[in-house]
């Protein structure tokens, strides 16, 4: 029989080189979302089959500013797992900002959010908004209507696992805690997958399958979530690519762009990378390939002064706020104002290196 781990396993090979595609040109804070030029470039990947490219998208002309937030997953073993718990994990919100056949493109507080699909997305309104989690190798989609909350569609995908309590019942995780779902009127196509493969349902509120669909996303990182926004994200991978301001990042879900003006410099392809955003807070960690000792970090966040002679600044970190010297610091926080972004370079062990300005 097929432990769960080994089943997570296969799901992310699957994740990360078919059905689900995570990569694309980031945009910076006040830049335009970057959008393919041609939406064969998105609407074409072959549902479970395209790896993600490893170039920018050609820029669209439009001018709007980001808004967004997010949701995810399924396990026995994990029936109560916090969303935000686990690596990779994300969580964001996404309104709409464009759309074509069978892709909807969603500004969030991260970047550009892209969902394609041949077999659904036909019927997405300005007057929705888009939950959005992955939790392991778990994904969930909520569609909502803005005005009341209430559910249009929720997607789950997963690797297919049979409820204990009988074979036409499927096992997901949802942003709730694991839950099972009747397999309805899609009996014959689940009950012939063989446990582990990767799959995307929808269901209702009810706790039925009401469809199977292929789906894929796209995700920039390219901005620091604004003030009053909430976004979530951890994920770790490898550099394999830099161009200009673009590091490409190749994760368990795909190849995303990371632009390195959200507060990440001098990163080299090998390198192992963790990215943690946290509202308006990103933590960068770069490892020297196949090595686990962090080499350099970067802590980007809005300034606050630890003491009154500004002797020191504190920021968020995953090990909780930490406060850091600023004497390395006098000329990049020159003039700059609190709640202003600011990165701090650090050494493996936490020594201070330098600050910078956001530019």
């Amino acid at each position: 029989m097929m432990t769960r781990r080994s089943t997570i396993r296969r799901f992310f090979h699957a994740f990360a080189a078919t059905g689900f595609v995570v990569a694309t040109a980031a945009v910076y804070a006040g830049e335009t979302p970057l959008v393919p030029d041609d939406q064969q470039s998105v609407q074409e990947l072959p549902a479970l089959q395209n790896p993600a490219p490893e170039s920018p998208a050609q820029e669209n002309s439009s001018s709007e500013s980001p808004v967004s937030e997010a949701v995810v997953q399924p396990t026995t073993a994990q029936a109560h797992a916090r969303p935000d718990a686990g690596n990779p994990s994300i969580i964001l919100k996404g309104m709409l900002w464009l759309t074509k056949p069978g892709i909807v493109f969603l500004k969030t507080p991260i970047g550009l959010l892209t969902l394609s699909s041949k077999t659904t997305l036909k019927d997405f309104r300005a007057s929705q908004y888009v939950s959005f989690w992955i939790h392991d190798a778990h994904l969930a989609i909520d569609i909502r209507n803005r005005s009341d909350g209430s559910l249009v569609h929720r997607f789950l995908s997963g690797p297919f696992t049979r409820h204990d309590e009988g074979d036409n019942k499927l096992w997901r995780w949802t942003p709730e805690g694991d839950k099972p779902f009747d397999f309805g009127a899609h009996e014959r196509p689940l009950a012939a997958l063989r446990e582990g493969t990767s799959v995307t349902v929808e269901v209702d509120e009810k706790g039925t399958v009401i469809g199977i669909h292929d789906l894929q996303f796209d995700l920039q990182i390219g901005q620091i979530p604004a003030e009053g926004t909430a976004a979530h994200l951890l994920l770790s991978g490898t550099v394999s690519k830099l161009k200009s301001n673009f590091i490409f990042f190749r994760t368990p879900i795909g190849v995303i762009n990371v632009n390195s003006k959200i507060g990440i410099k001098d990163a080299k392809v090998g390198q192992t990378l963790t990215l943690h955003v946290r509202h308006r807070n990103v933590v960068a960690d770069l490892a020297a390939p196949n090595a686990t000792a962090m080499t350099r970090r970067f802590v980007t966040g809005p300034l606050a002064f630890a003491s009154p002679d500004h002797a020191s600044i504190r920021l968020w970190t995953p090990n909780g706020e930490q406060v850091y010297p600023t004497d390395r610091g006098k000329a990049a926080l020159a003039g700059v104002r609190e709640g202003n972004p600011i990165t701090v370079e650090l050494t493996g062990d936490g020594t201070v290196v330098d600050f910078y300005r956001l530019n």
